[in-house]
């Protein structure tokens, strides 16, 4: 993997690796998160594309900002790639992050080459009961008081709640996470459930005609697996469910997520078989 190369933008932080001529991809993270949560799978995806991480408004590095609904988040996206001149991107996004690739590619067609979605609840009826902590971190007066006080381990046992097995939180996520504000939290968890709300995320991909990948821990506790199904009425879409993994799955599985990110977005037609 190349040194880091990490550059700062009013609209957010920006971490790049891999050889610039490469076929672009984007990485968007989920809330409360950061660029930080693709780590594990970015060597192997860099050896192939110029990778793009970002970390959302209000988010690890980057600074807040007013509006947190999804289409205004995928505008700030579509100007940051823009800004640093790349077009046919695979966008690649973990839990409400598809959303916001979603919305990418609603809005700017010409920017966006393929979707992943990985972990993506595709409407609010697939939702799982929230885990304990999540439910006390959204709701006043104790959320904002826990947020401020999180320690590493705290942190650390947030994340693991949602996977299936044991997993390494790479450290450069706990200092990351650590720099995201609890109304950016909040706020981004509330526009979210008001974007699958006003349109599944199956019906917006249905309208879009790219190719999508859409990847499933098939023992996801916040989003109920076999809802992954309800993607496989999108034309051009392929559901791949990962044994024994949870939410999060390039912290838990990163060598099988990632051979499935390589797999979706080689560029070029598959090779030609002669017939006998």
């Amino acid at each position: 993997m190349s040194q880091y190369d990490v550059e700062h933008s009013p609209r957010m932080h920006v971490v790049r690796d891999g050889p610039r001529e490469a076929p672009p991809l984007l990485l968007i993270h989920g809330s409360g998160a950061s660029g930080g949560s693709w780590s594990p799978v970015v060597p192997a995806l860099a050896g192939h594309h110029h990778v793009v991480r970002v970390d959302l408004p209000g988010c690890g590095q980057s600074p807040p900002a007013r509006s947190y609904d999804v289409p205004d988040q995928a505008g700030r996206v579509a100007a940051l790639l823009d800004d640093l001149g790349l077009r046919g991107v695979a966008a690649v996004g973990h839990s409400s992050g598809g959303y916001i690739a979603t919305a990418l590619a609603e809005q700017r067609p010409d920017l966006v080459r393929s979707l992943a979605l990985i972990s993506t609840g595709p409407s609010l009826d697939a939702l799982r009961p929230q885990p304990f902590l999540l439910r006390v971190l959204l709701g006043p007066p104790v959320g904002p008081l826990l947020w401020r006080r999180r320690s590493d381990a705290m942190i650390r046992s947030g994340i693991r709640a949602t996977a299936a097995r044991p997993v390494d939180v790479p450290d450069d996520l706990i200092a990351e996470v650590r720099g995201t504000t609890y109304r950016a939290f909040r706020m981004a968890s509330r526009r979210n459930t008001a974007y699958i709300t006003e349109q599944s995320v199956p019906d917006r991909l249905a309208a879009l005609g790219v190719p999508v990948l859409v990847v499933f821990g098939a023992a996801d506790p916040r989003w109920e697996p076999s809802s992954a199904h309800q993607y496989d009425a999108v034309p051009n879409a392929r559901v791949e469910l990962v044994p024994r993994v949870g939410h999060i799955p390039m912290l838990e599985a990163p060598e099988a997520t990632g051979k499935l990110l390589l797999g979706f977005t080689a560029v070029g037609p598959p090779p030609v078989i002669p017939e006998a």
